[in-house]
């Protein structure tokens, strides 16, 4: 049986921030900023609920993921319902590939073993009135 999992983080999408760097005495540590390991620790949080009762993955991996970004409350009303109709396009920030990057580390260990086991990765970012992430994650067994 093919496993297929799906949650939804609710919010504003945050891209995975640069990780930060800091001298310890001849050593240089390396770490992640407050704002991404919580948006991490949220995400991780609703894959938990979303995998239990299995245990992580261990089998290659299709993922699909819909970013809901919201629309600037500076726009008109026409403008915001070009972009409700998918006529305007979310050409800003936070990057896909952020938001991904941010996604997938934070379900390692949780949904799989490790993300190298993903194979296939499907990324949608459109404007949305209820920011989220949607994920949706299915063994990909040929």
């Amino acid at each position: 049986m093919t496993l297929q999992i799906e949650f939804t983080v609710l919010g504003d999408p945050k891209g995975k921030g640069r990780p930060r760097f800091s001298r310890v005495g001849k050593f240089t540590k390396t770490y992640t900023d407050a704002k991404t390991k919580m948006y991490e620790d949220k995400i991780a949080s609703a894959a938990r609920l979303a995998m239990y009762p299995h245990e992580p993955l261990t089998t290659p991996i299709a993922i699909w993921m819909e970013i809901n970004v919201p629309i600037p409350t500076s726009y008109s009303k026409k403008r915001k319902e070009a972009c409700l109709l998918g006529v305007e396009m979310p050409c800003k920030k936070p990057d896909i590939d952020n938001v991904a990057k941010g996604v997938l580390d934070a379900m390692n260990g949780i949904v799989y073993k490790d993300d190298v086991q993903v194979i296939r990765l499907t990324l949608q970012k459109h404007y949305s009135t209820e920011p989220s992430v949607y994920i949706m994650v299915r063994e990909y067994l040929p």
